[in-house]
């Protein structure tokens, strides 16, 4: 099969949906790569490094579209590759068919086979191919790095002849797989860190890797939903848990938050009086910033100082860690092609619970939701 790479359109993408190894272990499989001209630079992998690993480099994306019976993307296609891609073709890209139902719609009508990498659905034979996770796992890292960069303090202790330093006390809302990872790279740099999650199952989770865990009394039980994200609270618990964690923050040099619900807004767990109540100079880093962020003055893509609070509002996150974030990318994607392709054609079995959630539009139709 034909698998075309064109180059990511979104402004500060630096990314790539495949690196030279994935195209090398495609190639041996019998597939032909075309890779649009410097689709790989923003993550430093030069055309000749594809060309190296048996790729054809193309000179644009309408030329890679054309050609292609498989198109790898990280973010979703634009009006013109959507017009580009020819019928029949296979699309693998993050979509978030939920809150994009118009474009779900014109890929349908395209007859595009579009598979959606948000989609996977969280079960352990899918571990491999869950990229939410794999881009999570860096953005939840390159958080504590933004925080230790703007924090006017330092993370370690430090006993010096000067005197002792005390170290950072870092306090990290949601435990999912980007705020575990903060966790774990904030206790890496000696800090203080404590970890919050409406759902008590995660507690474990977050004292294996050394931190503390929060636990508040918000009136709730059933906090997590099947596929183990955390559910949207009632009216009474948001207020609750929002006064609660205004008594709490005052204690922190840095809040990284990074509560998300699938299909919703970010809910909102810190206030603008809240932050007004923080030590001046903290740091917020606002990991739900895209989804409207968790804090109430977050600025999406911005860092802005309110009450002498530093609140960041990073968007795309991983993609400043490109390398790695692209290596990672490649290869959920290489794993969910193994169960796509058979005999060099693609095979759709949506009796697979992973090809029947992940696929959104197929022959002519939408399948989001589809049982």
């Amino acid at each position: 099969m034909k698998i075309a790479v064109p180059k990511e359109l979104t402004p500060g993408e630096r990314r790539v949906a495949l690196v030279p190894d994935a195209v090398t272990a495609l190639t041996k499989s019998g597939h032909e790569v075309l890779v649009e001209k410097e689709a790989g630079i923003g993550a430093s992998f030069a055309d000749a490094d594809y060309q190296k690993a048996g790729a054809k480099i193309v000179g644009d994306t309408a030329a890679a579209l054309r050609e292609a019976d498989i198109v790898v993307k990280f973010h979703a296609p634009s009006e013109a590759e959507v017009a580009g891609l020819r019928e029949g073709t296979a699309l693998i890209s993050f979509l978030y068919a939920a809150t994009h139902p118009e474009l779900v719609k014109k890929l349908a009508e395209r007859k595009i086979t579009a598979f959606s990498m948000d989609a996977i659905p969280r079960i352990s034979r899918a571990q491999s191919m869950d990229a939410l996770s794999s881009q999570a796992n860096i953005a939840g890292y390159k958080s504590v790095l933004l925080a230790a960069e703007s924090l006017p303090k330092i993370f370690p202790m430090m006993m010096t002849a000067a005197g002792t330093i005390f170290p950072t006390k870092v306090l990290v809302l949601g435990a999912g797989v980007a705020g575990l990872q903060a966790i774990a790279t904030a206790k890496r740099l000696g800090a203080q860190v404590w970890g919050y999650d409406v759902r008590p199952i995660v507690k474990e989770q977050v004292e294996s890797l050394g931190a503390k865990f929060l636990e508040f009394d918000i009136g709730e039980k059933d906090t997590q939903d099947k596929g183990g994200y955390a559910k949207e609270l009632s009216p009474e618990a948001k207020r609750k848990q929002q006064e609660l964690l205004a008594e709490k923050t005052k204690e922190f040099d840095v809040v990284i938050t990074t509560a998300l619900i699938p299909g919703k807004p970010a809910p909102r767990l810190i206030t603008k009086e809240t932050v007004a109540g923080m030590r001046p100079g903290s740091v917020i880093i606002d990991l739900a910033a895209e989804a409207g962020g968790n804090c109430e003055l977050t600025e999406p893509g911005k860092v802005v100082e309110k009450h002498s609070v530093t609140i960041h509002g990073p968007l795309n996150l991983a993609a400043t860690v490109p390398v790695h974030a692209s290596q990672l990318y490649a290869r959920n994607v290489i794993e969910l092609m193994k169960l796509m392709i058979k005999d060099g054609k693609l095979n759709l079995d949506f009796k697979d619970e992973i090809i029947n959630a992940t696929c959104v539009t197929h022959d002519g139709e939408v399948r989001t939701g589809q049982k």
